[in-house]
């Protein structure tokens, strides 16, 4: 049984309210909540499975208050979602089965590319752009393909998702970070329910820490919500940035 010290248990709610707040708005609230977790002492893939546990109340509260305020019908979503929920179990039960070591090694290539995407493509703000793809193939292509990748790994699956959605679905920044909320949601619960049959979540911990991802997702939103791509880009790049420096330090 892993024992939690009160001021361990501080620094990780704090963690995780940050955690929220940042993937409220970019996504990337992983690179903050996972490396905790297993300085903490977690094993890596209970440490994983924990992350699960907290991070779907974060994206839940985030999808919710965007839906509140006119930026997402969840009722068109649930199709699409479903299709992420069930990728993320396939991800998660394949994770130890195939050669993550590859994708982990060309993820922080695609982050910096989104990130300069972001930083650099001109017109890219609230306002909606041409449809590349019907939404049909959208949801039945890339969103499973997306929450199959955060089952089997998770880092940047928000980013991810709104990479879709701006340059594919033809989103504004606002509207595509609502949508990938949801999304985000579903595959993180599909993620948590293929752990679950491979590891042992801290389910106490991981509750305590989704609390403060509940608070950490509302103040992220609510500021997302009345700001919009003038704040959501600049997280977005920063994140994206901070994720891919992460990866390549582990690489050494």
């Amino acid at each position: 049984m892993f024992e939690v010290s009160l001021d361990l248990l501080l620094i990780l709610i704090a963690a995780a309210f940050a955690a929220g707040f940042v993937d409220s708005i970019a996504g990337g609230g992983g690179l903050i909540t996972v490396p905790v977790l297993m300085l903490a002492g977690i094993p890596p893939v209970q440490a994983l499975a924990t992350n699960k546990v907290q991070g779907l109340f974060g994206a839940g509260m985030a999808a919710i208050n965007y839906a509140r305020a006119g930026h997402v019908d969840l009722r068109k979503q649930i199709g699409p979602a479903l299709l992420s929920f069930t990728g993320a179990v396939f991800g998660a039960l394949l994770a130890s089965s195939l050669p993550t070591d590859v994708i982990r090694l060309g993820l922080p290539v695609l982050l910096i590319a989104i990130a300069l995407f972001f930083a650099f493509k001109p017109g890219l703000n609230d306002m909606d752009r041409t449809q590349r793809i019907t939404p049909v193939l959208f949801a039945t292509t890339f969103v499973p393909f997306i929450g199959f990748y955060d089952g089997l790994l998770g880092p940047g699956t928000g980013a991810f998702f709104m990479l879709g959605f701006v340059s594919l679905a033809g989103y504004g920044i606002l509207k595509a970070t609502a949508h990938t909320k949801l999304l985000n949601f579903a595959s993180n619960v599909g993620g948590l329910v293929g752990f679950v049959l491979v590891a042992k979540p801290l389910w106490m911990l991981g509750l305590a820490m989704g609390a403060a991802q509940i608070a950490g997702a509302y103040v992220g939103s609510t500021l997302a919500t009345k700001v919009g791509a003038k704040l959501i880009k600049p997280v977005l790049v920063i994140a994206s940035t901070a994720l891919a420096l992460k990866l390549i330090s582990e690489w050494f």
